[in-house]
């Protein structure tokens, strides 16, 4: 059901369940949602920091650049949500960012539809 399609957000979740409308989910039995995030990573975040974001299945990777903001709650156990727009939730990890799930390569993407596939997201902050 991994179908990357939204136009404005990337979404990894620790749940394993994914229905259609979940179009912007990437990744689903994620090991951490924002509550988890270690803590000087979540300060930087909410000091406004710049972040590069990097997916990375098998060989290939994907860079999502966005930036975090002082209103970032970072408070939901199960998701991480990256936005291209100013909206704030306790699901978004950061803001203002360069591309969506509707971005992210089609062989990338494929790869993350199997349920043996294995990808990560490497978060950095400035």
């Amino acid at each position: 059901m991994v179908r990357s399609l939204h136009p404005t957000t990337i979404e990894v979740t620790t749940a394993t369940h994914l229905t259609e409308r979940g179009d912007c989910i990437i990744g689903v039995g994620a090991s951490k949602g924002c509550s988890d995030l270690d803590r000087g990573v979540k300060a930087r975040l909410q000091s406004g920091a710049p972040a590069i974001i990097t997916i990375v299945v098998e060989k290939e990777t994907y860079t999502v650049r966005c930036s975090g903001d002082p209103r970032l709650e970072l408070s939901h156990p199960d998701d991480m949500v990256i936005r291209k727009s100013e909206f704030v939730s306790d699901r978004t990890l950061a803001l203002r960012a360069d591309s969506a799930a509707k971005d992210i390569p089609r062989s990338m993407v494929r790869k993350l539809r199997d349920p043996a596939a294995r990808g990560t997201m490497e978060i950095r902050v400035a």
